[in-house]
């Protein structure tokens, strides 16, 4: 009989525990955040994610945010629908991909519009950023941290540096911008995401890429090719990248917690302005030290693509866009 009861009062117990403890493991909500970055590896935008996470987690207010890098939770491109609706609630995001719902986010990644670092502060601040973030809002999604990254061209051919030099390769860009340039310098093009593109070069799908700095190296595309046209003062390439949060997680938050991702949102984007800089430098050492040549347009050359641009990217999206030529200058109008 004792036997029976001391066995039952056991289960009884056991029962209570496993009952408490799910109540401690609930006590904290978790946030999925998500990019297509290898995770640990440097990247900047993997770092500005897992920054707002080490702060949130470690700040014990009943929220916790578990990330997933390397497209382990969602493709690429699939992240802005998931974060609209809700089923995602940060993301690490090429605005660019999003265009094919909001063609206006294609001017922050248009080449020639943004030429270094400085020049994107300046952009960031102005009335045409005003008008991407409420494009941005109006769709249910916030901006937590600003980012803009600068990039270059690889080729597993020859150095690019003057239009004529792509002519007859195969290459990929990050959006249809830069796909309307290079088909009008005389390139094919092939679309897929950053993180497919080493594949590609390594089996002949493609002869060059052009990506930000921070893809380049973590996708050790430098492995792939034989020259790199890095970014510097006149940079082609230049693409917002910012942290978003789905609008929908954010009103769910208390106003301590909302207030605390905030912050660090503004953390990380201080971090990312100097850190978008030393992926540039932390680029050209490590295709250097790879025995990958690194040349940098000039003043001439960028101007050269730029002219080419004004006929293919520029022109159509004045003219495909609603309100493009007007949104266009807007941005263009920012020296």
């Amino acid at each position: 009989m004792k036997t029976i009861v001391s066995r039952g009062v056991f289960a009884l117990l056991a029962a209570v525990c496993v009952s408490t403890s799910g109540l401690a493991f609930a006590a904290d909500r978790v946030l999925k955040a998500s990019h297509q970055w290898p995770g640990g590896k440097g990247d900047i935008r993997d770092e500005m994610v897992q920054m707002i996470a080490r702060d949130v987690n470690n700040a014990h207010i009943g929220l916790k945010i578990q990330v997933y890098p390397g497209k382990s939770l969602y493709k690429p491109k699939e992240q802005w629908g998931a974060i609209v609706k809700g089923k995602l609630d940060m993301t690490a995001f090429p605005l660019a991909y999003a265009a094919g719902r909001h063609p206006e986010f294609n001017l922050t990644l248009m080449p020639g519009l943004v030429k270094n670092h400085e020049h994107a502060q300046r952009l960031d601040k102005s009335p045409f950023m005003q008008r991407i973030r409420k494009i941005i809002n109006d769709a249910g999604v916030i901006v937590l941290a600003d980012t803009w990254l600068a990039g270059g061209f690889v080729s597993k051919k020859n150095c690019v540096l003057n239009p004529d030099d792509v002519k007859g390769q195969t290459f990929r860009a990050a959006g249809k911008a830069f796909n309307e340039m290079l088909a009008g310098a005389g390139a094919s093009i092939a679309k897929m995401p950053s993180s497919e593109i080493y594949s590609a070069l390594q089996t002949g799908v493609l002869d060059g890429a052009n990506t930000s700095s921070a893809s380049l190296v973590s996708y050790r595309i430098y492995e792939q090719v034989k020259c790199l046209t890095a970014p510097g003062e006149h940079a082609l390439w230049v693409m917002y990248e910012p942290i978003l949060m789905s609008k929908k997680t954010f009103d769910s938050l208390t106003k301590e917690q909302q207030d605390l991702i905030l912050a660090s949102g503004k953390k990380a984007e201080q971090f990312a302005y100097e850190g978008a800089k030393k992926a540039d430098e932390t680029l050209v050492n490590t295709f250097k030290k790879a025995g990958v040549k690194v040349v940098y347009m000039n003043a001439e050359q960028a101007a050269a693509w730029r002219a080419i641009a004004d006929k293919t990217s520029y022109e159509s999206f004045a003219k495909d866009v609603k309100g493009g030529r007007e949104l266009l200058d807007m941005a263009l109008s920012v020296k």
